[in-house]
């Protein structure tokens, strides 16, 4: 059964992705030691540095990924700092709840928005391959929905009429 390391610290990143690929594969989680700062200044070179620093320690397939929440109304933000849009610590509620604040009053035409994921999958031979995605959808002025995490449940992606949770 072939192995990915997953570099995240993001225990529902983990979970979502095992469901995906299934039980003909087996994910790690990065081990508790491992670390990295996302210095970078793209999602593609923050999946990169998580990459870098769990291939450092395992020789298995390595993948990482940055992602997160760009509205146009804030040309691009919270952008690669969505995990801490609200500070350091911040938890996923008050990523929210200052993103609706800050689009509070603003129209639903203006809320335009989209989830962007890029992928950095390194491979055996040190082989770098980046896959990048996005879902575009709208902000909605409050939470709506009982599953998913992060911005979830206050994006409707196009062509739907509920949240992402």
């Amino acid at each position: 059964m072939p192995t990915i390391s997953l570099a995240t610290k993001n225990q529902h990143k983990l979970i979502e992705l095992q469901a995906l690929l299934g039980s003909e594969w087996t994910l790690l989680p990065a081990p508790a030691e491992v670390d990295w700062e996302e210095t970078g200044r793209s999602f593609r070179a923050n999946a990169l540095i998580k990459a870098e620093a769990l291939r450092s320690m395992r020789t298995e397939l390595v993948l990482a990924d940055d992602s997160g929440l760009e509205v146009d109304a804030l040309n691009g933000a919270p952008g690669i700092y969505s995990a801490r849009y609200a500070g350091a610590n911040a938890k996923d509620i008050d990523n929210l709840k200052k993103l609706l604040r800050v689009l509070e009053g603003l129209p639903e035409q203006e809320r335009r928005a989209r989830f962007v994921c890029v992928l950095c999958l390194m491979d055996a031979d040190g082989g770098i391959h980046y896959f990048e995605g996005t879902c575009s959808g709208t902000i909605l002025s409050e939470a709506t929905g009982i599953g998913g995490f992060g911005y979830d449940p206050i994006v409707r992606p196009d062509g739907y009429d509920k949240s992402f949770a």
